[in-house]
């Protein structure tokens, strides 16, 4: 059976493989269900979806956050922040909270309604607002200490002259960052973070 991977926006890819210049296989999604597709992925390799839908064969990386870090932040985030749609995503020691760049209700009133004009059906409706939410991170928790498990939580900041990941507040365990944190996220009293 063909591998094939659905991403967040709905888009239907396939895996192929092919070869390296030195003559190695390499491993590569895309839309098309033609060519040398893959009936099984590789041992020690994973799909992986980026936050921005991207779809990749990736090795299977070492982990060093826990899945336990990871469902705290995720319910830190439906408890105590207002904002929705967000993804989690780690990468190596560093949790990101991924949020919706767009106004993602007025985003669906519009598209439901556009989609009404033409007539198209519910999943056609679904993957057009999918397809349109973008995200971006502007909050991170990044492990500073393996054995204490002690966090440091990052903001990005856009000023011109900075426009980099800037820390903001103690390090501390990661339930407590979240409880402190999370409530800003989408709130005028992020950018007030230090």
């Amino acid at each position: 059976m063909t591998i094939t991977y659905t991403n967040r926006s709905l888009q239907t890819y396939y895996l192929h493989q092919g070869t390296t210049k030195t003559g190695k296989s390499k491993y590569f999604f895309s839309k098309k269900s033609e060519g040398n597709l893959v009936e099984q992925i590789p041992d020690g390799f994973e799909i992986y979806e980026s936050p921005h839908t991207q779809v990749f064969l990736r090795r299977i990386p070492k982990k060093i956050i826990t899945d336990a870090e990871v469902q705290v932040v995720k319910q830190g985030m439906e408890n105590f922040s207002k904002v929705k749609p967000f993804i989690i995503d780690v990468k190596k020691e560093i949790i990101y909270i991924f949020t919706s760049s767009n106004n993602t209700d007025q985003l669906s009133e519009f598209v439901r309604a556009t989609a009404d004009q033409f007539n198209r059906d519910a999943d056609t409706i679904e993957q057009l607002i999918q397809q349109s939410i973008r995200y971006t991170s502007d909050l991170r928790f990044t492990l500073i200490d393996k054995q204490k498990r002690r966090f440091q939580t990052e903001r990005y900041c856009y000023l011109g002259r900075i426009d980099d990941w800037i820390h903001i507040g103690h390090e501390d365990s990661l339930d407590v960052l979240v409880k402190t944190y999370l409530p800003h996220l989408g709130q005028e009293s992020f950018f007030e973070l230090h």
